[in-house]
């Protein structure tokens, strides 16, 4: 998968650590604030928008922003940041744009609803491991 050098028109820079890595430190930053049922799609070969969705559950309206603003503050130690973001205030569903990957994070009745991973059924899911569990049979 070749890099987003262009997108809506607008060039912007290619980021320093690859999509992949980056959609993987997003799940952790989620999983780090309690997200749950993370799931990275692959979407590049489906979508040209974009080439990932990293998709989450948050349980309610401040938990979903709590895990939009740390998915924001850890990215941001990693120089990247948000193209754009929708749904912030109303926390159903928020969109965080990197341009090479979309974060989705939702409620549980919306993820429901709009159901991306049956949407896109097509698209691989990314390898993630959630460091947060316990690994099986360790202990």
């Amino acid at each position: 998968m070749s890099p987003r050098g262009f997108r809506l028109g607008i060039e912007k820079e290619v980021p320093t650590v690859d999509a992949p890595t980056t959609a993987r430190l997003a799940a952790d930053a989620i999983a780090d604030k309690k997200g749950l049922d993370i799931t990275i799609l692959e979407v590049g070969d489906l979508f040209v928008i974009t080439d990932f969705f990293v998709i989450a559950t948050g349980t309610s309206r401040p938990h979903v922003q709590a895990l939009a603003e740390r998915v924001e503050e850890f990215l941001k130690e990693h120089d990247r940041a948000p193209l754009r973001d929708e749904g912030l205030p109303e926390a159903e569903w928020v969109l965080l744009d990197y341009g090479d990957f979309m974060v989705h994070i939702f409620q549980p009745e919306a993820r429901a609803y709009y159901d991306l991973e049956r949407l896109w059924r097509d698209a691989p899911r990314l390898e993630w491991v959630d460091a947060s569990q316990p690994v099986a049979g360790a202990g």
